[in-house]
Order: C-alpha cells, then structure tokens, then sequence
C-alpha cells in the first residue's frame, strides 16, 4: 500500500501552511483522533476501551450526530474527551460553494462548542483556512491516516498501517463510525497495546479540551 494513502505527501501540506498536520516535540506523544460520531453504536465503546487504556483522544464530532444524538455526545464530555468540529453534515468542501459550505459550518458550531476542526475527507480550500481560524483555534489535518473506513482491508491491515507508519507527534485519525467498526473494534485493542508497550504518551491536541 502507497505511504501516500497513509501520510499525506509533502506538497500537499505545503498547500496548507495554515492547517496543523503533526505536533512536533521532545516528547514521545502521540495524537489520537476519531471522526463522523458520536453514535450510539459505536462510539461508547470506543470510549470504554480508551478509558481502560486511562488515555484521551479527540473526538471530531458530525453536528447531525450530536442533534440526534445528545446523549453521547455528552458522554464524551463526561469522559474528558477531546472535541472537535467535523461539519454539520459531513459536508464536502468541494462539491460546494463556500455559502453552503460555511452555513454547514456554523450550523454545527451552534451544537459544538469546540475550538478545534476538521474537515470531512480532508477536503477544503487553502484560503478556507483563514476564515475557519475566525471561531476555531486550529485546522487540524493529520499525520497518519488509518483507513479502517476500508472494507477491503483487514483488522490486521489497520493494525500495520499505524504501527508502521506512527512517530512522535503523530496525530492519528480513526473512525467512531459503523463503517470502520468491523476493523476497529480488533484493531484499536492491539494498536494502543503497541504504542504503550513502545513508550508513547496520548494527549490531547492543544484547544480540544
């Protein structure tokens, strides 16, 4: 599997000065993200197992989810999660104009207090980013991308994509969703096994508390 499919490649965060990609420090810290919940399927059990493990991650929460979902949105905020905005709808910036696009956007930051964002699919115009940093602290993009939304790969795939591709500093996205639980659910286990048993802190992104 292409490295780029995982990490995004160098010229593509260079289009994006303005988003954050990965945390650097002395530190052995890495970032542990999930985005499209809450649901109530699956993201209680995300947080069961995080809790188990006594580590935060930041949750960049679908404002529809949350309108339909309170509950566990609220469970999140109990538990110390971290919060970030991922759109109302899980809106693609480029199949819309930016009206739409930022009508979605504050619909879902009138649910979400967050201060942190992402957007859905990674896509958004470079000088989205100015107007996003208006109510939101950071953009945050990512450093290893898990692809545990595949159904062509296995547990044991997501498992090797993140082990061999995490470093410190890594903010790592995985999915709270129905679509990635299948792979998730056996993958996260072993995975936050590798990175305690290796030494790396999990924190949360600065802002998302």
């Amino acid at each position: 599997m292409g490295s780029w499919k995982v990490q995004p490649p160098f010229l593509l965060r260079c289009l994006f000065p303005g988003a954050l990609w990965r945390i650097a420090g002395k530190e052995k810290r890495v970032y542990l993200t999930f985005d499209d919940g809450p649901i109530p399927e699956v993201t209680p059990k995300v947080v069961d197992l995080l809790n188990s493990y006594n580590v935060k991650a930041t949750f960049f929460c679908v404002g529809d989810n949350i309108h339909k979902y309170p509950e566990i949105f609220n469970l999140l905020i109990e538990n110390k999660m971290g919060l970030g905005s991922h759109t109302f709808s899980h809106m693609k910036a480029w199949k819309n104009n930016a009206d739409i696009y930022f009508s979605d956007v504050e619909k879902a930051r009138g649910l979400n207090p967050a201060r942190l964002f992402r957007p859905p699919h990674g896509q958004l115009f470079p000088w989205y980013i100015s107007r996003l940093k208006r109510n939101y602290s950071k953009v945050v993009m990512w450093d290893v991308l898990s692809l545990d939304y595949r159904a062509d790969l296995s547990s044991d795939d997501i498992y090797n994509i993140v082990v061999n591709h995490v470093r410190s500093g890594s903010i790592i996205v995985f999915h709270d969703s129905l679509k990635a639980w299948p792979r998730l659910e056996k993958a996260l286990p072993k995975i936050l096994d590798y990175l305690c048993f290796s030494g790396y802190e999990m924190g949360l992104i600065e802002g998302a508390g």
